[in-house]
């Protein structure tokens, strides 16, 4: 048997082993070992198998995982969130769905620190939910603008999951995630464009808020100051080139650190989120060794380039061509999280993409971007999963039927990234001119 059928072979066994509930890491690495021992033997498929760990999980730039996973659980645990809804509370609650509107800009801020869609959901549906509810908002509205709000964490930078793509198809993380913060403003700004239309059209599901005067939105400022410094911080270092992805992961570590010592943290809180780190770290670094052995086998198998061949000389304009992959990829959101669906496709999808003549920072955002549809996607849909644990009075179904609006909403920020392709690309090229 040829190598490329042996990869056919492989990649329909490990779609099998994730589709019946075996984790990602587990199937990946498994099949990633077997294919690569029936193509090269025992030997040399073992070997090569087994020196992925170490020579992959040293990787200086793997180092930004812990950093960036530590700002948002000290972001978390350091209570920096009351502050920042509040603010926006003050300052957006007057339009219609005013509060919704206050989530979303309050969620892409702490977005901006945490790096963790689910934290960011289970942040905010302990603190806006019961807030809007108060105000006798629609319980759909409420939960639903939480689920959507907290997936901005993929974007804005720092963003684990865009530094995980970015180890995979060997890119500039620092460009990466410089290049996911104007797509994440892009898609707040979309999110809260829908929700004042909505609640424009029905008043009832999300009454403005009013009363609040000038002097009371001026004096809810200054508790956005922290979030709004680590931010400054982080970006500016990368984007001047002052501090490498890591540095800046450092450096903003040990901001929060510092605020939350002053806020009060005790030692308790501190060691949770220090194992919490050292979890989730484990968790992601595992995972990109057992899909780094597939994409060693997939290597040998030479399917990516077949594959990238085939797409390219499908008779169809590229932008068709996209449009039916990122299709593929809200078919594969309803049934695999986040970093599985990426780790899992990029290995054969990337190749094909570059060989569309699409730019991979571009293509990185908008791929992310997919990941964060399935976070709201029935019947995964993580984050409608922890704002319905978090709240045991909104029931799932009510969560799932909040967040359609939003999938729409998605649907159209990924037509603007798809038309003026520049808003992604923009930021990066200017990163690049003046280090140049």
């Amino acid at each position: 048997m040829d190598e490329f059928r042996i990869g056919l072979i492989g990649s329909g066994v490990l779609i099998f082993l994730v589709l019946i509930g075996v984790r990602v890491v587990y199937a990946c690495a498994l099949v990633g070992l077997l294919g690569l021992v029936s193509i090269v033997g025992w030997t040399g498929g073992a070997g090569n198998a087994g020196m992925i760990p170490y020579a992959k999980g040293t990787l200086y730039p793997l180092s930004v995982l812990p950093m960036f996973i530590l700002i948002g659980f000290l972001a978390y645990h350091a209570g920096m969130t009351q502050s920042l809804f509040d603010a926006a509370r003050k300052w957006f609650g007057w339009v219609p769905g005013g509060l919704a509107v206050a989530t979303v800009f309050a969620t892409a801020g702490f977005a901006a620190v945490s790096g963790a869609s689910t934290a960011t959901a289970a942040v905010f549906s302990r603190v806006a939910i019961p807030e809007m509810l108060k105000y006798g908002y629609s319980q759909r509205l409420a939960a639903g603008v939480v689920a959507a709000g907290g997936t901005l964490a993929s974007l804005i930078p720092p963003s684990a999951i865009l530094v995980i793509y970015a180890i995979i198809v060997e890119e500039s993380i620092g460009r990466l995630l410089i290049a996911g913060f104007i797509p994440g403003i892009v898609s707040a700004i979309i999110y809260a464009g829908l929700i004042v239309f909505m609640a424009s059209r029905n008043p009832e599901l999300g009454p403005a808020v009013k009363g609040f005067t000038w002097n009371e939105r001026m004096k809810s400022l200054p508790g956005t100051f922290p979030v709004l410094f680590v931010v400054f911080i982080i970006f500016f270092s990368m984007y001047t080139g002052t501090a490498t992805p890591t540095e800046a992961g450092a450096i903003g570590s040990m901001v929060v650190f510092v605020m939350a010592l002053w806020g009060g943290m005790k030692l308790n809180t501190l060691k949770g989120a220090l194992l919490e780190t050292a979890r989730l770290t484990v968790m992601i670094f595992s995972l990109v060794w057992g899909v780094l052995i597939f994409v060693r086998f997939m290597g040998f198998a030479e399917l990516p380039a077949a594959f990238a061949e085939w797409v390219v000389a499908l008779p169809f304009p590229p932008v068709v061509t996209m449009i039916c992959i990122l299709m593929f990829y809200v078919i594969l959101g309803m049934f695999m999280d986040a970093i599985g669906m990426l780790l899992l496709t990029l290995p054969v999808v990337y190749p094909a993409v570059i060989g569309l003549g699409y730019d991979p920072i571009w293509f990185g955002i908008v791929v992310v971007k997919m990941c964060e549809v399935c976070l709201i996607t029935p019947p995964i849909g993580l984050n409608c999963y922890v704002v319905a644990g978090v709240r045991p009075d909104i029931p799932l179904q009510e969560v799932f039927k909040g967040i359609g609006p939003f999938f729409i909403a998605d649907v159209i920020t990924l037509g603007v990234f798809l038309a003026w392709p520049e808003l992604i690309t923009w930021l990066p090229d200017q990163m690049i001119s003046r280090r140049t």
